[in-house]
C-alpha cells in the first residue's frame, strides 16, 4: 500500500483492531434463541453501544425491533452542511455448524497462517471493526468531514426483517445521502470490489403427511404411501438432470455481463471434490448471480442412527430459493408454494409455510458515490482497478433503504472473500483486506464529501 497519513494510521491501530475483534467475537450471537441465549446477542450489542459511545457518537441507542432482536444505532455529526452516510454492519452471526469441524474453538479468534479464524471475523463482525478504523483514521487526520450514521444489525442472518420493520416504522433515523454495506466482500483477496446485484431469497418450509401414524414396513410398506418418499419426490422435482433449479413458471435472469468467474477457480473456492461435477448451465457467474437456486437447508426424518423399519407418517423439510435482479422474490415465493404442492404425490397432504423473504437489488453504479469510492480504492490497493460483481446471498435490508430512501446511494463491500468460507467451518478474515478496506472506506468518506 503507498505511503499515506491514512493508511499509517490505519496499519498502527491494527494491533488494537485484532484485539476488539476478538472481544466481539467470543460473543454467540446467534439470532435463534432456541440454540444460543439471548443474553450473548444482548452482550455483544452492548458492545457495540460502548464502542460507539467511545469513539464521540450521539443519540446511541438499542433498537428493539419487531422480531425480538436489538439493532445498535448512532450519529457522529460532522461540519455543518455536509453530506450523511449510513453505515451499515451486522453482529450476529451464523451457528458455528459442526464445532469439530473447526481446527480452533469458533469463538475465539485465532491467528494461523496469516489470518484470523472464528465466526463473525469477516461476516460481519470484521465489517463493524472496518467502519471504527476507517473513522478513527480520519479522525487522527483532520476529522471526519461527513455527518455519520451507523446501524448494526442483531438478526441479518436470520432473515426475520426486524430491522426493515424497525426503518418502516421510522423512516426518518437512517436516511442519508450514500449508504455504505459492509457486508458483501471482495471476489479474490487484493482485487477491490464493489457487489453491485444481490440475489433475493424467500425460505419455505414444507410438510407432507401421509398416515394417521409410522407403520410396519414388513406389514405394510409396498402400498402404504410413504411420506418420507413423498418429500424426496417433491424435492427432486425442484432440479432438472443437470441440476439447474426448475420452479414452474419462474424464469432465469438475464446473462451475467460483468467479472466472470473462471471454472476452475469456483470448483477450488467451493472445494468441489475431484469428479463431482458443477449443476447447472451457463457461465458460472449466470449461475451464482443471475439465475433462481434453489438449496434444500434440512429435513427432519429419522437419522439412519437408530432407525426401525418403518413407513414414515411425517416428514418435513427447509428450502431456500435465491432470486435474481428483476424478479419480485414475493411472486417467487408463490410460484414455489405452488410448485410443491403441485408435485407432492399420491395426495399427500402438503403445507408449506414462509418463513423468510428478501427482495434482490441492483445497484446504480453511475453514481458519484461508486466513482469515489473507485478513486480511494485505486489509492488503498496500488495498480488495482475496482470491479463489479454480483452476490448470490442476500441482504434484505438493501431493498428496504432503496425503496425508504430512492435518491440514495447504495455501496456494497466488505471482507467477505472466497477465502473467508463464510457460514462455514473455520471462517476466516485476512487482516490485510481490513487494513486496506479500511483505507479505502476512509479515503471514500473524504472523497465523497468533496464530491
Amino acid at each position: 500500500m503507498s505511503s499515506n497519513p491514512v493508511a499509517e494510521t490505519v496499519a498502527s491501530l491494527m494491533p488494537r483492531a485484532k484485539a476488539e475483534l476478538t472481544e466481539l467475537v467470543a460473543f454467540k450471537s446467534v439470532a435463534d434463541f432456541g440454540q444460543f441465549p439471548r443474553t450473548e446477542s444482548e452482550a455483544a450489542a452492548n458492545w457495540i453501544v460502548a464502542a460507539l459511545r467511545a469513539e464521540g457518537f450521539q443519540d446511541v441507542a438499542l433498537l428493539d425491533t419487531p422480531d425480538g432482536t436489538q439493532s445498535v444505532y448512532g450519529l457522529l455529526p460532522g461540519p455543518e452542511g455536509a453530506k450523511t452516510v449510513l453505515l451499515y454492519a451486522h453482529y450476529d452471526v451464523q451457528p458455528p455448524l459442526d464445532e469439530a469441524g473447526w481446527a480452533t474453538p469458533p469463538f475465539e479468534l485465532t491467528e494461523r497462517d496469516g489470518r484470523w479464524y472464528g465466526r463473525g471475523t469477516a461476516d460481519c463482525k470484521g465489517g463493524f471493526i472496518m467502519h471504527l478504523l476507517a473513522l478513527r483514521a480520519l479522525k487522527a487526520n483532520g476529522g471526519v468531514p461527513v455527518h455519520v450514521k451507523v446501524i448494526v444489525e442483531g438478526s441479518e442472518e436470520q432473515g426475520t426483517g426486524g430491522l426493515e420493520r424497525y426503518a418502516e416504522e421510522h423512516p426518518e433515523l437512517l436516511a442519508a445521502d450514500t449508504i455504505v454495506i459492509g457486508d458483501a466482500g471482495n471476489f479474490r483477496v487484493g482485487l477491490p470490489t464493489v457487489t453491485s446485484t444481490l440475489r433475493g431469497m424467500t425460505m419455505m418450509r414444507v410438510s407432507v403427511d401421509t398416515l394417521a401414524g409410522n407403520l410396519h414396513s414388513g406389514q405394510f410398506g409396498g402400498a402404504a404411501p410413504d411420506a418420507l418418499g413423498a418429500l424426496i419426490r417433491v424435492l427432486d422435482s425442484l432440479r432438472a438432470e443437470d441440476g439447474s433449479t426448475t420452479v414452474d413458471g419462474l424464469a432465469d435472469g438475464p446473462a451475467w455481463e460483468g467479472l466472470q468467474y473462471d471454472e476452475e477457480q469456483f470448483r477450488k473456492d467451493a472445494k468441489v471434490l475431484d469428479g463431482v461435477a458443477l449443476i447447472g448451465s451457463g457461465t458460472v457467474a449466470d449461475r451464482i448471480w443471475a439465475r433462481p437456486a434453489v438449496t434444500v437447508l434440512g429435513i427432519d426424518c429419522p437419522p439412519v442412527v437408530g432407525a426401525t423399519p418403518s413407513v414414515q407418517s411425517s416428514a418435513r423439510a427447509l428450502i431456500s430459493l435465491r432470486v435474481p435482479p428483476g424478479v419480485d422474490a414475493a411472486e417467487a415465493t408463490k410460484l414455489l408454494q405452488a410448485h410443491l404442492e403441485a408435485h407432492t404425490p399420491w395426495g399427500a397432504r402438503v403445507r408449506t409455510e414462509q418463513i423468510g423473504q428478501g427482495q434482490p437489488f441492483s445497484a446504480d453504479t453511475t453514481s458519484p458515490a461508486y466513482a469515489a469510492m473507485a478513486e480511494a480504492m485505486a489509492v488503498a490497493y496500488p495498480g488495482q482497478e475496482m470491479s463489479y460483481a454480483g452476490q448470490g446471498g442476500s441482504i434484505p435490508l438493501c431493498n428496504t433503504l432503496a425503496a425508504l430512501y430512492p435518491s440514495a446511494e447504495i455501496l456494497l463491500i466488505g471482507l467477505s472473500e472466497p477465502e473467508a468460507q463464510i457460514h462455514a467451518v473455520n471462517e476466516s478474515v485476512s487482516p490485510e483486506e481490513l487494513e486496506r478496506l479500511s483505507v479505502a472506506e476512509a479515503l471514500f468518506l473524504r472523497t465523497y464529501a468533496a464530491s
